[in-house]
């Protein structure tokens, strides 16, 4: 059984009470923001059904839920930082900044990481930060009024963006503003998607670090191990992340991903 939330949380909450009703035998959930959960996920726990997190986390109680697989979201944001601190050395460097959803957990996490990166570099400054909602559309679209804040964009060094898509929207508005992204503003990003790859080829993007896809294997794994003899998992399982610079021969690695179905 499968229930799309379209972003939304009501959507997600109402999700789960359906399958709650239906007595199913486990729910894994990507919850979109990290509060508001206590409730619905009580309700699992008393009718006796395991609850597992996918990719984001939850502020709630831990026996509300079996476990959480989730990369480490603050060490993301931290190793994209380091890489820009690194990338630019002693030059000054102004940040635009594109969030996730704003109160989901790798939005938070995300942005913690890389301001503790950055923290200590003077020349490094974030100009202005704001949600781009985890969408191309609207990374476009706020990328959009960042260029038109910042001189057409000549006053930003770099842009950070929570995720790819966004990366991949705000490309788009940069090459629209006449200058050349990768070059004239560095972008790096998070999640590791195809599109970003094919980014690094055309020398518009700069490094990203992969979130992994692979969630849902050691969560069914964790699942069946607790079904069978009620083993319970480590309250976290924590997935690989890597950075990627055009470096990694990305015309290969952009293959790969497609070829596992991105």
């Amino acid at each position: 059984k499968f229930a799309d939330a379209q972003q939304k949380q009501e959507n997600q909450i109402k999700a789960v009470r359906s399958f709650i009703a239906q007595g199913v035998g486990a729910i894994l959930i990507a919850p979109v923001v990290a509060t508001g959960w206590d409730a619905v996920l009580k309700e699992a726990k008393e009718a006796e059904i395991p609850v597992i997190l996918l990719d984001r986390t939850v502020d709630a109680p831990e026996d509300l839920y079996l476990t959480a697989v989730t990369s480490d979201t603050v060490y993301e944001g931290k190793v994209a930082g380091e890489w820009l601190v690194k990338e630019v050395g002693d030059k000054p460097c102004n940040i635009v900044e594109l969030q996730g959803t704003t109160g989901s957990s790798p939005a938070i996490n995300r942005k913690k990481g890389f301001d503790e990166a950055i923290a200590g570099h003077d020349n490094l400054k974030i100009l202005r930060s704001q949600t781009g909602d985890f969408t191309r559309t609207k990374g476009k679209e706020v990328m959009e009024s960042f260029i038109k804040a910042e001189g057409g964009g000549k006053n930003i060094c770099a842009l950070y963006a929570h995720n790819d898509d966004m990366a991949v929207g705000a490309i788009q508005a940069i090459k629209e503003a006449g200058l050349k992204p990768g070059t004239d503003i560095l972008v790096v990003s998070i999640d590791a998607v195809p599109d970003i790859f094919q980014a690094f080829v055309a020398g518009e993007a700069n490094a990203t670090v992969e979130l992994t896809p692979n969630m849902a294997g050691p969560a069914f794994d964790a699942l069946d191990a607790y079904l069978k003899d009620k083993k319970e998992p480590a309250k976290w399982i924590q997935t690989e992340s890597k950075l990627y610079t055009p470096a990694d021969d990305p015309q290969k690695v952009y293959d790969e991903k497609k070829g596992l179905g991105y």
